[in-house]
C-alpha cells in the first residue's frame, strides 16, 4: 500500500466511525434536549412494544432510560450510550453507560435499555454511587427474536428490573454485566 492509499484508508475509516457513532442535533437543539427527545421516544416505544412495562413503570420509584446504546467488538468490545433518570414524569439527571470487555465478541449492535428501580433504597443506592455497576441486584428481560415477550409480575422479584429492547445489528455477545453508569453534568 502506498502512503496516499494508507492515508485515504485511515481517513475513510475514521470518517465512517464518526458517522456511525455521532447523532447530529438540530441547529438550536442542546445536547440535553437531544437526550430528552431520544429518552421519550425510546420510552414510548418500550411501552408500546413490550407488554407489562407500562405497569412496571407506573409502580417504579424511578426509571433510567438509555436509548441507542452502541456496542462494537472484535475480541475487544465496548459499548456506550447516554440517557436520563426519570422520577415520575420528570427527568432529574443525565447518565452515561459504558462497558469494555475482552473475549469472544464479534460484531456491532445498537439497542435500548431501561432500568426500573422498584424500591426507594435501590434508587437511592444508584443515585449516590460514584460509578454504579450493573450487577446481581438486577433481573434482565430480553424480548425474544425481536418480538416482545412481555413481563409478568412473577418475573419481577429483584429491586432493579432491566429491560433491553429494539436490538439492531448482529453481535456474538450481548452481555451488559459490568456496565458502568456515571452521572453526566449538563
Amino acid at each position: 500500500m502506498s502512503d496516499w492509499t494508507r492515508r485515504t484508508f485511515l481517513a475513510a475509516t475514521g470518517a465512517g466511525l464518526a458517522a456511525c457513532t455521532s447523532h447530529p442535533t438540530g441547529l438550536t437543539e442542546t445536547p440535553a434536549q437531544a437526550i430528552d427527545a431520544n429518552v421519550q421516544a425510546a420510552l414510548d416505544q418500550l411501552y408500546a412494544t413490550v407488554p407489562g412495562t407500562a405497569e412496571l413503570g407506573a409502580r417504579s420509584e424511578g426509571i433510567l432510560v438509555i436509548p441507542r446504546i452502541r456496542k462494537l467488538g472484535f475480541w475487544v468490545s465496548g459499548a456506550y450510550g447516554e440517557g436520563a433518570l426519570l422520577i415520575g414524569p420528570a427527568i432529574v439527571e443525565y447518565y452515561s453507560m459504558s462497558l469494555a470487555g475482552f473475549g469472544f465478541t464479534f460484531g456491532a449492535q445498537e439497542f435500548n435499555q431501561a432500568l426500573f428501580f422498584l424500591t426507594a433504597d435501590a434508587l437511592q443506592g444508584f443515585r449516590v454511587a460514584d460509578g454504579w455497576e450493573l450487577g446481581v441486584d438486577a433481573a434482565v428481560a430480553l424480548p425474544r427474536r425481536g418480538v416482545a415477550a412481555g413481563l409478568s409480575s412473577g418475573q419481577i422479584n429483584r429491586p432493579i428490573q432491566e429491560v433491553v429492547w429494539g436490538q439492531r445489528g448482529l453481535i456474538a455477545d450481548a452481555s451488559l454485566v459490568g456496565a458502568k453508569y456515571s452521572r453526566i453534568i449538563r
